[in-house]
């Protein structure tokens, strides 16, 4: 689970422009102009839970035909609760970074077979 940020009116989820200001962020949509708030305290969108991990996340490209290559790490923050299976396989291979489940080439994988 990534931070997904995206315009509840519109959907837009790269251009938005955030200011902070006493505890929250107020996020303002470029494409429609809706803004919103939020805490500056991350949550766990599906139980609500701020106790969250940060765990590097390696961003994949095919490079050659189907050769995926590395090209990034996005930092995600995972919850205990309901990302336990991504934070013990990220724990698993440490000091890998946590590979994707969806492959640009493939698709869905096992995530235990990526990385071996």
């Amino acid at each position: 689970m990534a931070l997904d940020i995206a315009c509840p009116l519109c959907g837009e989820d790269e251009d938005l422009a955030g200011e902070r200001s006493e505890g929250e962020i107020t996020i303002t949509c470029g494409s429609c102009g809706q803004s919103w708030s939020r805490s500056l305290t991350p949550k766990c969108p599906t139980c609500e839970g701020e106790d969250l991990v940060t765990v590097p996340k390696a961003i994949l490209e095919r490079s050659r035909g189907t050769q995926l290559s590395v090209v990034g790490i996005q930092m995600v923050q995972l919850c205990p609760v309901c990302d336990r299976d991504d934070i013990e396989r990220w724990q698993r291979h440490l000091p890998r970074p946590l590979m994707p489940t969806d492959l640009p080439t493939i698709g869905q994988i096992d995530p235990d077979s990526v990385g071996h």
